[in-house]
């Protein structure tokens, strides 16, 4: 179980993997000898979730921004490695069901008041940057480095009262899948630690959690083709979100359905203080390309909660009740477009709140992630997916600064418009999506003193169209958008999700429109 952890990870490459040991223990109140391995390259900063400098090779190929959730833009992603890998993926981190919505329900707690936090993600940092130190020379700084975390982690098992941070923390679903769509598969050991993070534990919550036990604990076949260096790494994190939920008493944790990955990311994320820090250490685990940056939309330790107004005034709290309704409910969410009733009434907007809120009245306004910012000022394309449009992809653009942001560039602005019609977007044709998509970077419905007046073509200039498609393609009401270049891709139809755009065409087609823009 999560004492099981113990001893130090042998060096697999001198130059490319260190082991720093020091004295802490997570897992009782006396120090024990533990270490971590962690993937050392020469990097700058861990908030592109990267680290490694962008190939000679790599440098011509165009470079985009996807706003997109976790699901319906993934099955392009293997396809889109074949244009770029120079792609900065753009995800919420609002979503509220599955395995995060039991991690929120018991590691979610009161944060305190206390500035130990601000201090926490300081050193969180500090010992990323540390290991920079270390690969380029810098001995005395990297030692002084790691003295001082050591001190701070000590401080930290000492005081209880720390214990009443918001563990629970920002969702990380999206990320966890995303960076694992993008990991490398090009050996068997990177093909097994794609697998592990991807696995999800049984339904049935006596077997999940004793398969959990079994993968905690380094027994499970999952970690066949897994060298130990990797192994311990990720073992280290997980016996880490185990003892997180063990300290928690009064509350019985539910492993069933829950993802290995997400567990592991949110071990990470406590450990560090740092949700960028856990992204960066994702990566490198997974070995996503150097060149690809995952970036959440929010950069937080605090849950966030979506909010949805509808258009007859009834106010909706939380993603899953907006798209997918569970009523609570562990088992997988069906995202067959036909599986959850229809809303009462079209959506209006979509909005954050509180935590605890349930009303307009709990409005709050987080702030976006600088780093998305600065990648939209110098892209060659930015891309809205497909999928829940307002619940994966609005939940990005209603923040202060991205309207502004996306507005001011005259590269393409390519919209992929869904081939089905769901929950959320029942009854809308494509001059809708363009009409949503537009209000949300306006923020139309919102504070009138922070609402933008831009025309829809300032946001989009192409639509891609699945061939086929149930949403219907008003080209006269587009036109009057300002909206004149319409592509029509080849598409599939899947029995559960309907009609789909196949990947080689709908990148063929971005590839057409990226060497159109720079003729």
């Amino acid at each position: 179980m999560a004492d099981s952890y113990l001893g130090t990870s042998p060096l697999l490459k001198p130059s490319s993997l260190y082991t720093f040991p020091f004295t802490f223990s997570p897992f009782s109140g006396s120090p024990r000898s533990l270490s971590f391995s962690f993937m050392a390259s020469n990097c700058s900063s861990a908030r592109h979730c990267n680290c490694s400098p962008t190939s000679s090779s790599t440098t011509h190929q165009p470079s985009i921004l996807v706003f997109s959730g976790g699901t319906a833009f993934n099955g392009v992603v293997e396809e889109l490695k074949n244009l770029t890998t120079r792609v900065a993926h753009v995800l919420p981190v609002s979503d509220d069901g599955g395995s995060t919505a039991e991690i929120v329900r018991v590691l979610g707690m009161v944060k305190s008041s206390s500035p130990f936090y601000s201090v926490s993600f300081l050193f969180g940092t500090l010992y990323l940057c540390s290991l920079n130190c270390y690969v380029n020379g810098f001995v005395p700084l990297f030692s002084f480095c790691i003295i001082l975390y050591a001190c701070f982690l000590a401080t930290r098992m000492k005081d209880r009262k720390v214990d009443r941070e918001y563990l629970g923390g920002p969702a990380v679903g999206d990320i966890r899948s995303r960076c694992l769509r993008l990991s490398d598969q090009s050996t068997s050991e990177a093909r097994a630690v794609r697998i592990l993070l991807g696995h999800r534990l049984p339904l049935d919550p006596r077997r999940a959690k004793s398969e959990w036990y079994e993968i905690v604990e380094g027994s499970h076949e999952l970690w066949q083709d897994v060298s130990k260096p990797y192994r311990e790494t990720i073992r280290a994190f997980l016996a880490y979100f185990q003892d997180q939920i063990l300290r928690r008493s009064d509350e019985r944790f539910c492993f069933s359905n829950g993802s290995i990955g997400n567990f592991f990311f949110a071990g990470a994320r406590i450990f560090f203080q740092s949700l960028d820090a856990a992204i960066f250490l994702f990566s490198r685990v997974s070995e996503i390309p150097a060149e690809s940056f995952v970036l959440p939309v929010i950069s937080t330790n605090e849950r966030l909660t979506l909010g949805c107004e509808l258009l007859d005034g009834t106010v909706i709290r939380g993603q899953n009740e907006i798209s997918h309704p569970t009523h609570g409910s562990m088992q997988p969410i069906d995202k067959d477009a036909s599986s959850a009733p229809a809303l009462p009434s079209r959506i209006k907007r979509i909005f954050y709140m509180s935590s605890e809120g349930s009303n307009l009245l709990h409005e709050v306004f987080p702030t976006v992630n600088p780093t998305v910012l600065e990648q939209l000022r110098s892209v060659d394309c930015i891309v809205f997916g497909m999928g829940s449009l307002f619940t994966s992809i609005c939940p990005s653009l209603v923040l202060l600064g991205v309207g502004e942001t996306i507005s001011s560039q005259s590269c393409p602005k390519v919209l992929l418009l869904n081939g089905t019609h769901d929950r959320e977007t029942s009854g809308l044709s494509a001059s809708c999506f363009v009409t949503a998509t537009t209000d949300a970077l306006n923020r139309t419905y919102g504070d009138p003193h922070n609402c933008l007046k831009n025309p829809p073509n300032k946001y989009v200039n192409t639509l891609l169209v699945p061939k086929n498609g149930q949403i219907p393609v008003d080209i006269e009401s587009l036109a009057s958008q300002g909206i004149f270049n319409v592509v029509t891709v080849d598409s599939f139809h899947d029995s559960k999700l309907g009609v789909l755009f196949d990947p080689k065409s709908l990148i063929q087609a971005l590839s057409n429109l990226l060497t159109d823009e720079r003729a």
